[in-house]
């Protein structure tokens, strides 16, 4: 499980679930500095792509956030670019579109993914290709498959 919340919101790790498996990030939506707030930063997505790594795969990933619109839909891609490094982004990016029509994963995360990942602008390029997704006040759940087919 990961989650993405403010660090004034973080929950504690549901009952069932070992500590061990559980990363809890605090930091805010945002794509700037702002004053205040904790912006997304590399060792957030550092973490988190180490997370992905480790994860055994036997049960599916949970990644949330607040509205699970951005930070998580951020991760969610992030998590699949790196589990599968020979599919394209773009495809994964309309994967989430399509499954989700609110979903605007969070380009400050996803640009530091696509440099630590090798992917020389691939990753934000998908998430522009996509666009902005709908207003709302509560994304739309969606989910992703840990391995691709080429």
């Amino acid at each position: 499980m990961i989650t993405l919340l403010d660090p004034a919101s973080m929950i504690d790790t549901p009952e069932g679930l070992s500590p061990d498996t559980h990363l809890k990030l605090g930091l805010n939506d945002v794509v700037h500095v702002q004053e205040g707030l904790v912006p997304p930063a590399v060792a957030h997505v550092h973490a988190i792509l180490d997370h992905v790594a480790a994860w055994d795969q036997s049960a599916p990933l949970l990644v949330h956030c607040w509205a699970g619109v951005s930070r998580s839909t951020a991760s969610a891609f992030m998590a699949a670019c790196a589990l599968n490094p020979d599919v394209d982004p773009v495809r994964i990016a309309w994967h989430i579109r399509e499954a989700s029509p609110t979903a605007t994963p969070n380009r400050l995360l996803v640009r530091y993914a696509d440099e630590i990942l090798g992917r020389d602008g691939a990753m934000i390029a998908a998430v522009d290709a996509i666009g902005r997704g709908e207003d709302c006040w509560e994304g739309v759940a969606f989910d992703l498959p840990a391995r691709w087919e080429l």
